[in-house]
């Protein structure tokens, strides 16, 4: 065997380099893209109820659509990306939002606008399941909390810019400019995906698919989703909350039984850092994901501030979870995960309490105090448990670990929003959004923020419960 020379070794050195370096530029620009849309579409929620003549619990399905498609498509989308390469379903992922998008912007009524919103989730999801799994394959273990920081720092910029270019854009361009800004966004971002990354990542190339494990979990999901979410505005949801559940039942079944599962039940029942990580991550997206959402509706029906004014007073949380995510999760190299994630969780709880006494006269400064120290602790608890979810399984698990990260992120983001709409449609129904609604839309904002603060204190708990461990702990 011929002995490699200095040269060759600098060659494939650098190889690497330019490697890492357009595969996370790629997974940064994916990371970027949702929470941008998400936090800048919520600016422009009064705008779109105007111009399409929607209600209060129609223009929450505008959030809620996108979300239930993600969670509902991403561990199959995950599986996929296992067996067909993660770079192929991120990057047709990229290009799919980006079609969409332009969908979401020819929408012409509220009905198209939600049904585009579902299918831009659903393409979400191929960027969800497989982005953080390029990241962690290309990377080895000792930058991993690094770099997933930066990934996870560039959401918090989306969601940063989102509320500020979001409210801007509505403002001076209409609601429609949104979608029409995130659709040029997708495709360069395919772009570099496509032209740049040089390499495909296989984690079970030679395994076949379980078509059917994949229909019952996205028709269990989707069912059991929407029956959560329309309990209280449709008859038929119970069934459909019913029918959803039954079919995850047998979804699980469906995995224990067959050799090739989509989702690999042992992770959940046997790995105990893998489970509880992904639970803390569940229990904090369900009780911070809507804060943006009744925030808006706070600042703009009920202070009436205009799109532009309420994005910069909610700009505060996201430029901290932006600002402090890269160091949470390089310390979280070093110091155990659940330390951190646990610490982050109890100072979101303290935040999310203290919303529950917003009045009609509270200080703009006071609510932007408050969504600094929200920023502070998201910032502490994301990364780190992040770390912890990707170094808890084997190499050829990362495309599934990432995808049920994803899930659970999403599956809370959907509850989260469930929640919010529930309470809305309890104390206003279905009337259009207006200042005189004032006090019953107070009053369904502060009983979210009491119940997003226990569900936090919760979260704590299941942080804790993971036990100690680094990045090698509980692998399975």
């Amino acid at each position: 065997m011929k002995p490699q020379t200095g040269a060759s070794i600098s060659n494939k050195q650098d190889i690497n380099s330019q490697l890492q370096k357009y595969t996370l530029l790629a997974v940064m620009l994916g990371s970027f893209l949702t929470p941008f849309n998400g936090s800048a579409v919520n600016l422009a929620i009064p705008a779109i109820g105007r111009e399409l003549g929607a209600s209060a619990v129609q223009l929450g399905w505008v959030a809620t659509a996108f979300l239930l498609a993600s969670a509902a498509f991403l561990v199959p989308f995950g599986r996929a990306a296992d067996l067909l390469g993660r770079k192929k379903v991120f990057a047709t992922g990229l290009t799919l939002f980006g079609l969409t998008s332009l969908a979401c912007a020819l929408s012409h009524t509220i009905g198209m606008l939600l049904i585009s919103r579902a299918l831009q989730g659903a393409a979400s999801a191929m960027m969800f399941g497989t982005g953080m799994a390029m990241l962690t394959s290309v990377y080895p273990p000792q930058q991993r909390g690094r770099v997933l920081g930066l990934s996870v720092s560039t959401t918090y910029l989306g969601l940063s810019l989102g509320p500020v270019l979001g409210g801007f854009l509505s403002y001076q361009l209409g609601w429609r400019s949104i979608f029409y800004f995130t659709a040029l966004l997708a495709l360069v971002a395919a772009a570099v995906a496509l032209l740049k990354v040089r390499q495909e990542w296989r984690g079970a190339e030679n395994e076949p698919y379980d078509w059917a494990g994949a229909a019952l979990y996205v028709a269990g999901m989707l069912l059991f989703m929407y029956g959560f979410s329309a309990l209280k505005t449709a008859p038929q949801a119970r069934y459909s909350l019913l029918v959803g559940a039954l079919l995850l039942v047998l979804f699980v079944r469906q995995e224990v039984q067959t050799p090739y599962p989509v989702l690999h039940m042992q992770l959940l029942l046997k790995n105990r850092l893998f489970a509880f990580s992904n639970l803390a991550a569940l229990i904090n997206y369900s009780a911070t994901f809507a804060v943006s959402f009744l925030l808006s509706l706070y600042l703009q029906v009920i202070r009436g501030y205009d799109s532009r004014t309420a994005g910069f007073i909610l700009l505060c949380q996201p430029v901290m979870m932006a600002l402090l995510s890269p160091y949470a999760g390089r310390l979280s190299d070093r110091v155990a995960p659940r330390l951190l994630a646990s610490l982050g969780m109890g100072l979101t709880a303290a935040g999310l309490l203290l919303f529950a006494f917003l009045t009609p006269a509270t200080p703009p400064v006071l609510v932007m105090a408050n969504l600094v120290l929200l920023g502070t602790g998201f910032a502490l608890f994301s990364s780190p448990n992040s770390n912890a979810v990707m170094g808890a399984v084997e190499r050829r698990f990362y495309g599934i670990a990432s995808s049920m990260l994803g899930t659970m992120r999403l599956t809370g983001q959907a509850i989260s929003m469930a929640v919010a709409t529930l309470l809305i449609d309890i104390f206003i129904g279905h009337a259009r959004l207006s200042a005189t609604l004032a006090k019953p839309l107070l009053s369904s904002l502060r009983l979210a923020f009491v119940i997003f603060a226990a569900t936090c204190v919760l979260g704590v708990l299941a942080s804790l419960a993971r036990g100690p461990g680094g990045e090698q702990a509980g692998r399975v």
